[in-house]
């Protein structure tokens, strides 16, 4: 029978961690050169683009990045900020100044429904999935906010704006600052107006506005504060621009505003509420252009519809159940503004 000393005992396990750190420091080793490997792969494939022979894949990159809050700094790796802004003006929507005519009543339904109905559908196209949900009573469709602003507070998620309105569905709303994609989604820009009294903004100044009237009629556009308080807008937010105005698609030239997840906003001629979400920035979903949306809002037959905030905040909840894959990696992000179905 073999006896091994305690010295002998404690010299073998020195042996096995030194063996063992070993290992873990190679492995280590391994995974930093194929992320450095990697890192430098995708810069060398940027490069590529950004300098390469194809002005619209350049565009098309440049677009998509300076959606994003955090990966704004790659086009400037390339570009000078006046060089960014040539490319941007050369691939949006032109808006002009054009401001959706409400009619003076809807159009009778297009099918026998019940009007609380409300429908949710896939959507799905060459570099995006995402859904779109149909409210066929437009008195249900409101703004949401959180009550009091500032940079220093922190707005709700999606989810928990419908757990406050008791809202049967909600998709993320308006612009708001967020600087460096690390802000706590407290401070709106533009104007927001909820039950016909302004929350923020002022009655000079003119923005890109989606909202509702008195009648429950879309209104999309740019307009003043004051336009809009004369023109009886019970809801609204700010953000743009607006895809259908009138029953007219608006020109988008060149990759319009890229790749990114989206968050759309339309309403048919029988007063039908239409809300489109679409993932992006992920493997099943790149995301959707300008002209993607108004594409889709086009087949549902809007005849007004504006683009809501997008990128990591798009998200859609109904019944208590997110319908869609968040960019983010941390789940729906704080806002100070949703659309809520009531």
């Amino acid at each position: 029978m073999w006896y091994i000393s305690r010295h002998s005992r404690k010299k073998v396990k020195k042996v096995r961690l030194r063996w063992v750190l070993k290992g873990i420091g190679r492995c280590f080793a391994v995974l930093g050169v194929t992320a450095l490997g990697g890192v430098l792969c995708a810069f060398g494939a940027i490069t590529v683009v950004c300098k390469g022979p194809s002005p619209s894949a350049r565009d098309l990159l440049v677009t998509t990045m300076m959606e994003t809050s955090a990966a704004k700094f790659i086009p400037r790796l390339y570009f000078s900020e006046a060089e960014i802004q040539n490319i941007l003006q050369k691939n949006t929507v032109v808006e002009g100044e054009a401001q959706t005519e409400a009619p003076e009543s809807f159009a009778p339904p297009e099918t026998e429904m019940p009007k609380d109905t409300i429908e949710v559908f896939d959507v799905t196209g060459s570099t995006y999935m995402g859904k779109m949900m149909v409210v066929h009573d437009p008195s249900r469709v409101k703004v949401a906010s959180i009550e009091t602003f500032g940079p220093e507070v922190r707005g709700l998620r999606v989810e928990e704006f419908a757990k406050k309105y008791n809202a049967v569905a909600a998709v993320n709303g308006g612009a708001f600052q967020d600087t460096n994609g690390v802000g706590k989604g407290g401070q709106p820009l533009g104007l927001i107006i909820r039950d016909g009294k302004f929350l923020l903004g002022n009655a000079s100044t003119r923005v890109s506005i989606i909202a509702f009237d008195q009648e429950n009629r879309l209104l999309v556009g740019r307009m003043t504060g004051q336009e809009a308080m004369d023109r009886g807008v019970r809801d609204a937010v700010s953000f743009g621009p607006a895809f259908i105005i009138n029953g007219e698609p608006l020109e988008v030239s060149g990759s319009g505003g890229g790749l990114n997840p989206r968050t759309v906003i339309g309403q048919r001629a029988d007063g039908a509420v239409l809300l489109l979400v679409i993932d992006g920035r992920q493997a099943h979903s790149l995301g959707a252009t300008y002209k993607d949306c108004i594409q889709v809002m086009m087949d549902y037959k809007a005849i007004n519809a504006a683009n809501l905030d997008g990128g990591s905040s798009t998200i859609m909840v109904y019944q208590g159940e997110v319908l869609n894959s968040c960019a983010s990696m941390y789940g729906s992000r704080a806002i100070p503004t949703a659309i809520i179905v009531e």
